[in-house]
């Protein structure tokens, strides 16, 4: 198994952080830009990945008590991920996103994994400034 991990202060207070991260509508905004979620019915959603052109049967569960989404593929276990959102004060917090590839033969590779996290959090930084 592959793991990848990235934090990021955000400019904003855990609720409103998560609120944005796990707006399904908005998904597209802050995730990989090879990377589409189209809803189906909860929790049930299909990723598109633009540069093979496939689409992937997944599952997304958001547990705003907890201020925690998690993902995977539904009917192979190729990949799983999450996101945490932990409140700092009033004013930021901190996002954490996690993925696990079960098959390090379909892994991408570590420095695509990463600065795709990197990016990621970013956008969803300036989404969160935008949204303020």
């Amino acid at each position: 198994m592959t793991e990848f991990e990235r934090s990021r202060r955000m400019p904003a207070p855990a609720d409103q952080v998560f609120r944005q991260a796990c707006d399904v509508g908005k998904l597209d905004l802050w995730m990989p830009r090879e990377l589409h979620v189209h809803a189906e019915e909860p929790p049930a959603v299909t990723v598109h990945e633009d540069e093979t052109g496939q689409d992937e049967r997944a599952l997304l569960r958001a547990e705003q008590d907890q201020l925690r989404m998690e993902w995977g593929t539904r009917d192979v276990d190729r990949y799983a991920g999450w996101l945490q959102v932990a409140g700092i004060d009033d004013d930021s917090s901190d996002v954490t996103v996690h993925l696990s590839f079960f098959d390090e033969r379909h892994a991408p590779p570590a420095e695509a994994v990463e600065q795709a996290l990197n990016d990621s959090l970013e956008r969803l930084a300036e989404q969160v400034r935008q949204a303020a």
